[in-house]
């Protein structure tokens, strides 16, 4: 492995990835591989933006949100646009997550409840109310 590229399978074993992954992700134009026949390279730029795209995914974001987030990467002015697009994504995905979580410890909290109801109807029974 040199500094500046990877083979598909050194990205894979680094980013614990497949290779379909990675072809899927060239696919939707999110890697750009340089390509010598068969052959895949990966440069310091792809392995960045691979870090990026699942970051993204484990945050909820689309591949579609992820893939405009990175054509905004624009060094020259700082990446702006970037994080400024990233912040307001980031936002929603987090009030997502949060009503999510909130709908979930409710549910959490009524099934521990019956749970308990049915485990003290198992020792002591006696009619149900529901």
């Amino acid at each position: 492995m040199s500094n500046e590229t990877m083979t598909i399978r050194e990205m894979c074993d680094a980013f614990d990835v497949t290779p379909r992954t990675l072809r899927f992700y060239e696919s939707k134009e999110l890697l750009y591989p340089i390509r010598e026949g068969q052959k895949r390279l990966y440069t310091k730029k792809d392995r960045g933006r691979l870090t990026l795209i699942l970051r993204g995914k484990r945050f909820g974001f689309s591949l579609e949100e992820i893939r405009q987030l990175l054509d905004l990467y624009d060094p020259q002015s700082l990446n702006m646009a970037q994080v400024a697009k990233t912040l307001d994504v980031a936002k929603h995905h987090l009030a997502d997550m949060t009503q999510r979580r909130d709908e979930l410890n409710v549910a959490i909290a009524e099934l521990e409840a019956h749970i308990e109801l049915g485990e003290k109807h198992l020792v002591n029974p006696k009619p149900i109310k529901i």
